[in-house]
C-alpha cells in the first residue's frame, strides 16, 4: 500500500512526477527504464493541461518498470483504472469549488469501482516566483510565501478534516521552491506525510526540503530537460 509507504518510511521517498503531454512513448520508456535504475520509489501521472492518453502512458511505463504509479489528476478526466493508487488532491489553499469536490464528484463512481488505494490529499499552493500552470488552471490565488502562519493554518484545517496527507506545492516550472522554513513549520503542525514539490531542481534543493521534513519530495520538470540528473536527486532525497 502507498500510504503505509508515506508513514513508515524513514529515509525519505522519492516520486518522479510524469506529465503524458510532456513525453513521447520512446521517451517513457527510457524515463522509465532510468527511474528503475535510479530505484525512484513512486512515479505520479497527471498535469495540469493533460490531452495524451492517461492509459496508454501508464502502460507504456508499466511495461518497463515495476514502480507503483500513483495518479496525480489535474482534473476528473486524467484518470485510469489501472493505477495503484490516487493522490485524491482537495485544493484546500484556494476557494474554487471544481478544486475543493467537484472534480471529485465527477470521477467518484468511477473511483469505487476501480477499488484502488484513494490517498485523500490538501494540496496547498505557495507562491513561488511566477505564475505556475496549476495557478492558472486553477484559478487559484497561491499563499504568499511569507505567510507561514496561513500556510500551517491551513494544513491544520486540512488535517481536521480528516485528509491524510499534505501536498505543499510550489507548481511546475516555479522559480523558487517551497521554502524549507514553511515546511519545518508544517512538519510541526501536524501528523501527516507531508509532499513537496515544484521548483526542486538541484541535489541541495531537494535535501533541504528532506530535512526539513517532507516525507516524500516530487521532481519532474527538471527531468524533462535532463533525465540525467535522476539519480542524483534521487539520492539526495535519503
Amino acid at each position: 500500500m502507498i500510504y503505509s509507504q508515506l508513514l513508515k518510511s524513514q529515509k525519505g521517498l522519492f516520486a518522479l512526477l510524469v506529465d503524458p503531454d510532456k513525453y513521447s512513448f520512446h521517451e517513457l520508456k527510457g524515463l522509465s527504464q532510468r527511474a528503475q535504475k535510479a530505484s525512484v520509489d513512486i512515479i505520479l501521472l497527471g498535469g495540469s493541461l493533460t490531452s495524451a492518453s492517461i492509459e496508454q502512458t501508464l502502460m507504456t511505463i508499466r511495461q518497463h518498470s515495476s514502480i507503483p504509479i500513483v495518479l496525480f489528476p489535474g482534473n476528473a478526466l486524467q484518470f485510469s483504472p489501472s493505477a495503484d493508487a490516487i493522490l485524491l488532491l482537495s485544493l484546500i489553499s484556494g476557494r474554487n469549488p471544481d478544486f475543493l469536490i467537484g472534480n471529485h464528484v465527477l470521477v467518484s463512481q468511477a473511483l469505487h469501482e476501480s477499488g484502488m488505494e484513494v490517498i485523500p490529499t490538501g494540496y496547498i499552493l505557495i507562491e513561488s516566483g511566477a505564475v505556475t500552470s496549476v495557478q492558472y488552471m486553477s484559478n487559484t490565488l497561491p499563499i504568499p510565501r511569507n505567510k507561514s502562519d496561513i500556510v500551517v493554518a491551513t494544513a491544520i484545517a486540512g488535517q481536521q478534516l480528516g485528509l491524510k496527507s499534505i501536498y505543499l506545492e510550489a507548481g511546475s516550472g516555479a522559480d523558487l521552491p517551497v521554502p524549507k522554513e514553511i515546511i519545518c513549520e508544517v512538519r510541526k503542525s501536524v501528523d501527516l506525510p507531508i509532499i513537496v514539490g515544484g521548483g526542486l531542481r538541484t541535489p541541495d534543493a531537494v535535501r533541504g526540503a528532506r530535512e526539513a521534513g517532507a516525507n516524500m519530495i516530487v521532481v519532474g520538470n527538471v527531468l524533462e530537460k535532463d533525465a540525467g540528473l535522476l539519480s542524483e536527486l534521487v539520492g539526495a532525497s535519503r
